[in-house]
Order: structure tokens, then C-alpha cells, then sequence
């Protein structure tokens, strides 16, 4: 490593460290945004889903994050765990949460953050947590961190490197959080609230009443046609007519358990999904391990474009992934697979699975003990008003393009993250040039 480079520690470049701010979060908009260690995953956040909090002008100012500072979690299985906030919302910080202030005279925020997503860091973290059952790390332990520190210009190189490979991940997140809501979207218009049925109904009892012909609809409503022109009274209340109640185990065309086996990271055979590789309706596929398994056994449980898993114990009861495109996988004991056919009924219900609806009706199935469980006979009994299958495959048709391309972008995602890992810690302690990473990820991002 050149001689310009020196070691210091997390303290020594932090012009200010400061513990967050007790409050109760609300998801009503009473204040700035209130930043939580569960907010946190992977050094990402989306801001989307983080709660507020209300608070006073005086420590709305003292507890404000500003760009370029560091958050880092204390307590718990998320000690270690931190981001970089860069200024994209009004925001605080809660009390679980240390703030590190890089002094910016001394160095890049950023390029420290990245020291952060280390193995390093990892291993420190780990060294220095408490022996206790809920582990953690006060701020002047995490203060202790050490990492070299080259010259600021070369250190913002490094970081616009890495950062680079990072906004490419992000826009492909951001992009792919669009295209989920449009598909929600649809799917609310509909399913929920049934505009084409009310549309029809408006042209049928007022417009057309008069005996016109109807005109050719925009784009938009272009598929109204599958649509009634009335309701009618079911166990749910008002559907569209003709359309048919039932529970999710009666259309199913499978429903199954999964696999017994132990993960493992190596790579001994295909991927091997688990509950907790389930968050919020996706599975990052980079980070879910392999399992080893007999050719028979393979077959058996293979995961298959339009499966969809239900986790049916713990605290992710009910949390569900719709999949699409995988790689060779198979899926563990605790999750539950749910098979439809045809596809745009699959496509159908899955949008139905991650709905309020859904969600309410497995909390008030399986109650709030403290180890939820909820078997297959329990998860397939939600009742749905089925659409026709006409309907289901037009929806699936105006969204499979969205989901394939939601797909692409996690498996670009996955090179990505994998091309920014192997030359992070290269690049921060010197023994990769910037030039020369810079070539590597040019073909990348």
C-alpha cells in the first residue's frame, strides 16, 4: 500500500457522534420522517415505508440527518447494521440509532460508509458485542473501528466508483418499485374497486340508454369489454355478475410443503428458499443459500415460474413471494407452495396474497401469539371473488411484461453487487488502482 495511506479510526474523522430520539413512530404524516434500526436492510431504505414521528422545531433540528451522515444500529440482531443518508428526505433518526457526523475536511462520508460494508466491519461488530441476549454496541465501541484512510481525492474516487455500481443498483430498485405499484394499481381498479363494472354501468343506465352506440374506449379501459355491466350479492357482498366466490384452496391446483434440509452457502446443488429470504413480496435471490438434494427430491420440490410461497410460521406468518424467471431452486419445510392454473390466475391471486385483504385475513385467523403458525388448510381457506378467466389472463397480460423486466433487473442487480463486493475491499486498502477498477466496471454500469 503507498505511504500516503494511514489507519484511523471511525472517532477520529467523526466531527460529531450522537445517539437518535425517543419517540413512537405513526404512519399518519405528523412530522419529518422517524429513520428506525427495521428500516434498514442491507444498507438500503425505502423511504416509502418508513413512519413519521411528531416532534418540536428544537429537536426536529437536533435530531435532523443531514447528507453525508451515518447511521449505525446498537442493539440486537441489526447491531452493526447502517446507511448513508443522502439528503433525499426530510428526516430524524430513533434512539436504537447512532449518528456519526464525518467531519468533511478530513474525509469523504461516503468512502467511509463503504469501510462500513465491509467483512471488516463485520468482524469487528461481531468481536465487540456484549455477551448478553440482546446484544449490541455503544458509540464509543463502534468509534474504535479501524480502516486506512487515503488522501480525500482519492478517497471520493473510490467512492464514486463504488457509488456508481450503487445508483445503477438503485435506479434498477426504483424502477422495479414502479412498476410493483402499477401492477397494484390494475389490479385495485379491477379487483377492489371494479371501475371497468362501473364503467360499463354508467354507459349502460345513462350514455347508452338512448340507444347510441358506444364509442371505441381509450387505452386505458380497452379491456371493459370483459367486464359486466351489473352486480350481484354474494357472501362477500357486491361482486361483478358472473363472477365466482371461492376459497383459494378450491381453485388451487396444488398446494404443498416444503423440503427438510440444512442450508448451506456453498454451492452443493440449487438454491434453497427460505422464509427468511421472504421480504416484502420479493426474494433476493443473491443472498439465498443452496441445499444439497437427491435427482428425485429435485423434481419434486424444483420452484417454477408463477409458484407462490407462503411462509406459514413465526413472526412472517403469511408473508408471501409470487415468483418469476428463478434459477434452479428448491424450497424449505416452512413454506407453503400454492399452485394456479392458468397463469392469469396465478398472476391473480398472487397480486390478491399480498393485499390488505390477505394479510387482515391470516392476523385474524392465526391470532398474535407469540410463534405464530399457520398451516396449508389454514392459508388456502381466505375466500376470493374470482374473476373469469378471460379477465385473470388479460391481467396478466398487461403486467407479465412489468414482472419480467422486474426480474431482469434483480438478476442485473445481482452482477452488479457481486462486481462492487469483490472490488470493495481491494479498492480500500489499496491494492487495486482506481484506474484499473474503473475499467472493470465500465462494461458494468
Amino acid at each position: 500500500m503507498a505511504g500516503e495511506w494511514r489507519e484511523v479510526m471511525l472517532a477520529d474523522v467523526s466531527a460529531e457522534v450522537s445517539y437518535g430520539y425517543t419517540e413512537s413512530a405513526s404512519d399518519k404524516k405528523v412530522g419529518p420522517r422517524f429513520l428506525r434500526i427495521t428500516d434498514i436492510q442491507n444498507g438500503v431504505v425505502n423511504w416509502h415505508t418508513v413512519p413519521y414521528c411528531p416532534i418540536s422545531e428544537s429537536d426536529h433540528q437536533k435530531y435532523r440527518l443531514n447528507p453525508g451522515d451515518i447511521v449505525v444500529a446498537r442493539t440486537g440482531n441489526s447491531t452493526g447494521e447502517n446507511y448513508l443518508f443522502r439528503g433525499t428526505e426530510d428526516a430524524v433518526y430513533a434512539s436504537y440509532l447512532i449518528r456519526f457526523r464525518v467531519d468533511q475536511n478530513k474525509a469523504d462520508p461516503a468512502y467511509v460508509w463503504y469501510n462500513l460494508r465491509t467483512q471488516r466491519w463485520w468482524d469487528f461488530i461481531n468481536n465487540s458485542k456484549t455477551g448478553s441476549a440482546q446484544a449490541g454496541a455503544n458509540a464509543k465501541v463502534l468509534g474504535l473501528f479501524p480502516f486506512h484512510l487515503p488522501p480525500l481525492a482519492k478517497q471520493k474516487a473510490i467512492a464514486h466508483i463504488l457509488g456508481t455500481l450503487d445508483d445503477k443498483i438503485e435506479l434498477n430498485r426504483w424502477m422495479n418499485e414502479t412498476l410493483e405499484a402499477m401492477a397494484r394499481a390494475i389490479f385495485k381498479s379491477w379487483f377492489v374497486d371494479f371501475d371497468p363494472v362501473r364503467r360499463n354501468m354508467e354507459w349502460k343506465n345513462g350514455k347508452g340508454a338512448k340507444g347510441r352506440r358506444r364509442p371505441a374506449p381509450p387505452e386505458a379501459h380497452q379491456y371493459d369489454h370483459l367486464f359486466p355491466d351489473a352486480f350481484e350479492d354474494s357472501e362477500l357482498g357486491k361482486i361483478p355478475k358472473g363472477w365466482q366466490v371461492a376459497t383459494l384452496a378450491r381453485r388451487a391446483s396444488s398446494i404443498q410443503y416444503g423440503f427438510t434440509q440444512s442450508a448451506t452457502c456453498e454451492a452443493v446443488g440449487p438454491h434453497f428458499l427460505r422464509i427468511t429470504d421472504i421480504r416484502g413480496g420479493k426474494a433476493d435471490w443473491s443472498s439465498v443459500p443452496y441445499c444439497e438434494i437427491e435427482d428425485g427430491e429435485l423434481e419434486k420440490y424444483r420452484i417454477k415460474d408463477g409458484d407462490i410461497f407462503v411462509a406459514r410460521t413465526g413472526a412472517s406468518a403469511g408473508d408471501n413471494v409470487y415468483i418469476v424467471d428463478p434459477p434452479e431452486a428448491v424450497f424449505a419445510s416452512y413454506l407453503v407452495r400454492f399452485r394456479f392454473e392458468p397463469s392469469g390466475v396465478a398472476r391473480f391471486v398472487a397480486e390478491y396474497m399480498r393485499s390488505p385483504d390477505y394479510f387482515g385475513y391470516v392476523e385474524g385467523t392465526i391470532g398474535g401469539s407469540a410463534q405464530p403458525n399457520a398451516s396449508a388448510q389454514t392459508l388456502a381457506a381466505a375466500t376470493v371473488a374470482f374473476p373469469p378467466e378471460d379477465v385473470a389472463a388479460a391481467f396478466y397480460q398487461l403486467v407479465r411484461p412489468a414482472d419480467m423486466t422486474r426480474a431482469a433487473n434483480a438478476q442485473e442487480n445481482e452482477g452488479l453487487a457481486a462486481v462492487r463486493d469483490a472490488l470493495l475491499p481491494r479498492l480500500l486498502n489499496g491494492t487495486i488502482r482506481v484506474c484499473n477498477a474503473e475499467r472493470k466496471i465500465s462494461h458494468r454500469a
